[in-house]
């Protein structure tokens, strides 16, 4: 922890900061993916600071500040909280979003496929229909309203903490016109149909959660576990999918490191992979057509 009784730059607080979180064998992942940027964002934090613009890495902290850091980093290192609990806000698609322990922390490379207008999926649609299933804490949802302002957009969730959180997200970003939440489990109580359905659902089989960090163990198992091979959903998804998509709509769902298990359930589906250019994979596309094909 940083000593209160030295002079003490806020560039070497970090550096300190960074050293004890090597040293701790962290797991980053959650809004980060080194311990660099994982401490200089959480004392930004606590110094009351913006993530986003450039501090004074000279300023020199007085022992109230060097006080507040280490209370912010013994949450980190002692109980392997995820940043994004810490601060309460999280960044995805270039947005900020809050973040806590109602929902998983975002941090699908989904952001990459909206942000790049789609890669191209829905071309030539200028009100394109969109749904989010399992939406967790809107955050897929917003940024497709962002992406497309003209976009129709539908978010769902069987978990009403995660929805609830949500609803805070939607009111931040002002998209209550667009953007509206439905409280199912899957397709349950959603009606019509869509030109993109995305999905970012649990996918997590029981062998890897044993295996995950610390850090996993904080969010919400429901948005994590689902089964022995991680397919449980996203079986449903597969069947009664078409019944919810447009002739032409598409179907894009991750899957991480499920992606084998489902190749082999489902041999006959031509899935096809996206890359990423920002890192993420196990994101499979699949048109209405293709899901249709007989096994």
């Amino acid at each position: 922890m940083l000593e209160t009784d030295k002079k003490l730059q806020l560039g070497d607080a970090i550096r300190l900061a960074a050293d004890a979180f090597e040293a701790a064998q962290l797991y980053y992942g959650h809004g980060t993916d080194n311990a660099i940027d994982e401490a200089s964002w959480l004392l930004l934090h606590a110094l009351g600071l913006s993530p986003v613009n450039e501090p004074d890495y000279e300023m020199l902290l007085n022992a109230e500040q060097i006080i507040r850091c280490n209370e912010i980093l013994a949450k980190r290192i002692e109980r392997r909280q995820p940043a994004a609990y810490i601060t309460g806000e999280a960044w995805f698609a270039g947005l900020r979003f809050k973040s806590d322990n109602r929902a998983l922390v975002p941090r699908s490379p989904l952001a990459e496929l909206i942000m790049e207008d789609f890669f191209g999926l829905l071309s030539g649609k200028e009100a394109p229909r969109i749904l989010d299933l399992c939406t967790g804490g809107g955050c897929i949802a917003i940024a497709c309203a962002y992406a497309r302002e003209g976009a129709i957009v539908t978010a769902s969730d069987i978990s009403e903490q995660a929805l609830a959180l949500a609803a805070e997200n939607v009111q931040l970003h002002k998209v209550q016109s667009q953007v509206k939440l439905v409280h199912s489990g899957l397709f349950e109580q959603l009606n019509g149909r869509f030109d993109l359905i995305l999905s970012n659902p649990p996918y997590v089989d029981q062998s890897d959660i044993n295996a995950m960090a610390k850090e996993f163990h904080h969010e919400p198992q429901l948005g994590l576990v689902a089964g022995e091979d991680g397919l449980d959903l996203v079986r449903n998804m597969l069947a009664q999918a078409p019944d919810y998509l447009s002739d032409n709509g598409m179907l894009v769902v991750e899957v991480g490191n499920s992606a084998t298990a489902l190749e082999a359930a489902f041999p006959h589906l031509p899935f096809l992979w996206l890359e990423f250019s920002h890192g993420g994979s196990g994101v499979f596309v699949l048109t209405r057509q293709e899901l249709l094909t007989p096994r």
